[in-house]
């Protein structure tokens, strides 16, 4: 542990095009700062040429790169586990001082990363920085939805809150990287985990840039449901509202019932037709049920995945520069 003053992981899935610009990228902003750094690649599975791609870049650097200076790690999955999966392999497989998560596509400059190395290394009480986006640049439907997603998790999440339009993109200590890997929960939620191991935190802004080839992977269904993954990975409120759901709808039932027998057969001597009140009532309190074990059934399946402690991925391929 601790080769090296940084290392950064970087996810890769179907980057077959950004791997060597994002190579090419780092050194021109790494090296002769005086850090010596490490570059570990995960390779989630791609399809494309993503990992000749990296055994080409681990073997260039094993032969041009001053001893100790400055090395490349390829770690290749048997498939595709997803990105929160190679975030974790990186944390598993990196041997820095300091640790940063960025993206291969460009978005994210190397340089920024720096920056916050840099503040780490001047700041002693400090022991992670986060980059966060002043501007998104995004569609106003997406940026609607993001922002109720940030407001409904803080609303409702146990003991954390989620800083808005906060990046996995950052820099952090060793510390707060042992701390993570102490949580080897299957279904993964980093924002949410980076929140909750606490650690003293700054936060740095930034301006995303253009991808520098490909498409985003991160369509809006696939957003969507890591939305709904980090709400019930951090809060039991669905549980809780699912409780006042069925409270609220004995009392309006009970009320219901008063009214019927009070107030319109005895007062006012209105004989009510039973059928389409009891078709009412099957309907409501069917659909209510079904909704509370649909709650019921999300926080099962997730305990029915944790349970099985399948391994959170599986290693295919691994290459270092400096073996």
């Amino acid at each position: 542990m601790d080769a090296f003053d940084l290392s950064l992981i970087v996810p890769c899935y179907n980057e077959q095009g950004n791997i060597l610009p994002f190579y090419d990228l780092a050194r021109k902003t790494l090296d002769g700062t005086g850090v010596r750094y490490e570059l570990v690649f995960i390779d989630d599975g791609s399809a494309d040429g993503t990992l000749e791609a990296l055994k080409s870049l681990c073997e260039r650097t094993g032969e041009d790169a001053p001893a100790g200076d400055r090395a490349v790690q390829v770690i290749s999955f048997s498939r595709n586990f997803g990105k929160e999966s190679a975030i974790y392999a990186g944390l598993q497989n990196a041997r820095g001082a300091c640790l940063g998560i960025i993206d291969a596509d460009l978005q994210q400059d190397p340089a920024i990363a720096l920056e916050m190395y840099r503040y780490l290394q001047d700041h002693s009480d400090c022991d992670m920085v986060a980059a966060y986006q002043e501007q998104r640049r995004e569609g106003a439907l997406l940026g609607w939805f993001k922002r109720v997603f940030y407001r409904t998790f803080n609303a409702t999440a146990d003991e954390i809150s989620l800083p808005p339009n906060m990046s996995d993109f950052r820099v952090f200590r060793r510390i707060v990287a042992d701390a993570l890997l102490q949580m080897p929960e299957y279904l993964r939620f980093s924002k949410g985990l980076f929140s909750w191991v606490g650690f003293k935190m700054h936060a740095m802004p930034y301006t995303v840039r253009q991808r520098h080839e490909g498409k985003s992977t991160w369509s809006f269904p696939r957003l969507m449901k890591y939305a709904m993954d980090g709400i019930l990975s951090f809060t039991t409120w669905p549980l809780k509202m699912a409780k006042w759901i069925g409270g609220i709808s004995f009392v309006a039932a009970f009320l219901y019932l008063l009214y019927v027998l009070v107030v319109d057969y005895l007062i006012r001597g209105i004989a009510i037709p039973g059928y389409p009140t009891l078709v009412c009532l099957i309907l409501l309190f069917g659909g209510l049920q079904l909704l509370v074990l649909g709650i019921m059934g999300e926080y099962m399946a997730r305990e029915y995945l944790e349970v099985k402690r399948r391994p959170i991925y599986l290693t295919r391929e691994r290459y270092d520069s400096l073996s």
